[in-house]
């Protein structure tokens, strides 16, 4: 077994270990989900493509990602009024650092599995781009109940405005035009750690949300939010 199948694996049942944990989880340790998140995600890039590209996989998207953040708290666009709780650790112009790891951990498995179901830029970018604002029909609705950050006028989807999901997808399209300057090749089996990473992400995460957390809504939103991409992704990938 490869390293970032080992690490996958083993982050697999941390997630789980966390997710059985009675409410509140203690944000250090949510804050160390992130980072192991990360971990596997950049671990996974390198493996399957190298060093550099890795790099370029994991921190483009964080960094135009935490850009859009730093804009979006200080004038509330692209994601509407918005504000972060200590809770996420240190903060750069009130954006906690860690926000940047949040575009970078699902960047390269929606990337991929986008890839699996148009290799053509002109399409992947905005599945891709689409893809990972899936995940946060799952990522929101959590984080805003934890107290992480909070929505000062509310929203009609667990406390989140339908602004939110519009600015994750504006900031996606921004990200993944970068990426597919630089990634032009379709993925391979060597990225099946990445779309093993997107796959797991949709189905515990429901799963949790249905069976753990009793949120069925988040559960039924996010799971139609990340399986249309997600299983035709799988489906290409299982023909070849």
């Amino acid at each position: 077994m490869s390293r970032a199948r080992t690490l996958l694996a083993a982050l697999v049942a941390v997630q789980v270990a966390h997710g059985r944990r009675p409410a509140p989880r203690p944000p250090a340790e949510t804050r160390a989900i992130l980072l192991a998140m990360l971990g596997v995600s950049g671990i996974e890039a390198a493996e399957a493509r190298g060093v550099r590209a890795a790099a370029t996989a994991v921190g483009v998207p964080g960094a135009i990602g935490f850009g859009a953040e730093v804009l979006g708290v200080a004038t509330g666009r692209p994601f509407g009024r918005y504000e972060y709780s200590a809770q996420l650790g240190p903060r750069i112009a009130g954006v906690p650092l860690l926000a940047a790891a949040a575009w970078a951990i699902m960047a390269r498995p929606a990337w991929v599995a986008a890839g699996w179901c148009s290799p053509r830029p002109a399409l992947r970018v905005p599945i891709a781009a689409a893809a990972l604002t899936a995940w946060d029909a799952y990522l929101d609705p959590r984080m805003v109940e934890e107290g992480y950050w909070s929505w000062p006028g509310g929203g009609r989807y667990a406390g989140v405005p339908v602004s939110n999901f519009a600015g994750w997808f504006v900031t996606g399209l921004a990200a993944f035009s970068a990426i597919a300057l630089v990634d032009r090749g379709a993925p391979s089996p060597r990225d099946d750690g990445a779309l093993a990473l997107y796959a797991w992400t949709w189905v515990g995460e429901g799963i949790a949300n249905a069976a753990l957390w009793r949120r069925p809504l988040t559960a039924a939103v996010g799971a139609l939010a990340m399986g249309p991409v997600a299983v035709p992704a799988l489906r290409r990938r299982w023909r070849g």
